[in-house]
Parts: C-alpha cells; sequence; structure tokens
C-alpha cells in the first residue's frame, strides 16, 4: 500500500467504530454501496452491515480490499479524489502553525453540527440540512491574514473540502469571508467565534456562495471537547 491506502487503513483498523470510519470514506471517495460491493463482489448489504457495525469489525484482509477498491475506482474516473486529497495534506512543518485540523470519526449533519457547538444561524439556514461534514478545521483569523500564501491554502481542508471552518479572532466575520469568495476551494459551514454583529459584506458572501454562516460563544477548550467527542 502506499501513503494514503496506509492511512485509511491504519484510520481503520485503530478505530473503535471502524464501519463508522469505513463509511466516511466511501463518501470521501463518492462512491456507492451498490458499486463498491459489486467492485469487491460482495452483497451490498454486507457493506451496510459493517458501516453499521453490525458485523464483527473487519479483518486485515477486508480493509486491505476496501482500501484498494477505494483506490482503483476513483483511478477509474481520472483519480480526482485521490489527487485533491494528496493536495490538501498538511505536511509536518506546516500543521498547527495557526489552525488546528480534526477529522470525525463518521459524518455528522450541519444542523447536528450547529446543535452540538450551541450555534445562532447568521446565513443561509435552509442549506443546513443538506450538508454533511467529514471535520473541522479552527483557525487563527489574524494569522490566516498575515501568514497564509496562495499555495498553502489548501492544507487547511485535511483530507476533504466537506468541513467547517471554524474562525478565532475576528471582529466583524468580513475578512475570512473575503478570503473564501477569492479561494479555490471552499468549506461547507463557516462558524465565527464570539462576535456580538455580524458585517453585511460578509453575509452577502455567504449568500452567493451558499455557504452557512454559524456564530458561537463557546470557548475554544469548550468547542474542541463538544467536537473531538464525535
Amino acid at each position: 500500500m502506499d501513503t494514503l491506502e496506509e492511512r485509511i487503513a491504519g484510520e481503520i483498523a485503530l478505530s473503535e467504530s471502524p464501519g463508522s470510519v469505513m463509511k466516511k470514506w466511501r463518501e470521501l471517495f463518492g462512491i456507492s454501496q451498490t458499486e463498491l460491493a459489486q467492485y469487491i463482489k460482495i452483497s451490498a448489504s454486507t457493506i451496510s452491515d459493517y458501516e453499521g457495525n453490525r458485523r464483527t469489525s473487519p479483518g486485515v484482509n477486508v480493509i486491505r480490499r476496501f482500501v484498494t477498491a477505494l483506490v482503483e475506482i476513483d483511478n477509474s474516473k481520472g483519480g480526482e479524489v485521490i489527487r485533491n486529497l494528496e493536495k490538501m495534506k498538511p505536511s509536518k512543518d506546516d500543521e498547527d502553525k495557526f489552525y488546528l485540523l480534526k477529522d470525525f470519526s463518521m459524518p455528522i449533519s450541519g444542523t447536528d453540527f450547529a446543535r452540538i457547538i450551541e450555534a445562532k444561524i447568521a446565513a443561509n439556514p435552509n442549506y443546513l440540512d443538506s450538508i454533511k461534514i467529514f471535520g473541522y478545521t479552527l483557525i487563527d483569523s489574524i494569522r490566516l491574514i498575515l501568514e497564509v500564501a496562495p499555495g498553502e491554502y489548501p492544507k487547511l481542508f485535511g483530507s476533504t473540502s466537506e468541513r467547517a471552518f471554524i474562525f478565532d479572532q475576528v471582529s466583524t466575520g468580513r475578512s475570512p469571508m473575503v478570503v473564501i469568495r477569492v479561494a479555490p476551494i471552499k468549506p461547507r459551514i463557516v462558524v465565527i467565534r464570539n462576535i456580538d454583529s455580524m458585517d453585511k459584506l460578509a453575509i452577502k458572501i455567504a449568500q452567493i456562495e451558499k455557504i452557512p454562516i454559524l456564530t458561537t460563544k463557546l470557548s475554544i477548550e469548550e468547542l474542541k471537547s463538544r467536537l473531538n467527542n464525535i
């Protein structure tokens, strides 16, 4: 296995909920249960049972076949997902300079995410129900603006763009939304921490980009505690 395959396999094998991790990666690759089952030559119900943790934890052989199938199916479609995953992978030198990346063990709906962080919705509430996110990135907004180079921006997404950006050190909400507006990749949800009034231009950008904006008063430590338990 190469590095990406090893990373996926290791996450599945070490998880307390391996089926949920399998589902996360299958959905990240945009592969249906039926398509995956046909490729591996097992029933779709078996895939469903693994993902629902209704079967015994998958063994090494099952994990290898699962991971290999994800990669080969994606390669057969042009390898776009693999390229994006490699492009968004942070290096050890850059990780945690001004941001913290965390992936969830299973995807969570935008509505549930908002509930967990006790958020108020500042823009685009109608999109929350249809959004699934796979993790979050906690970002120091001031350092983002001062330090990030255009080539470093994709590293904020980790394994996937299907995530929430949580911005700290924000006064009006305008600056992070301007950055998102001109960036080539967009988060699915934006959270502004500890803000009293949202800038009108920030809301306008969110409406154009169809990105919900949430606000929360939770402390950084409380946010981490709640989200890291997902």
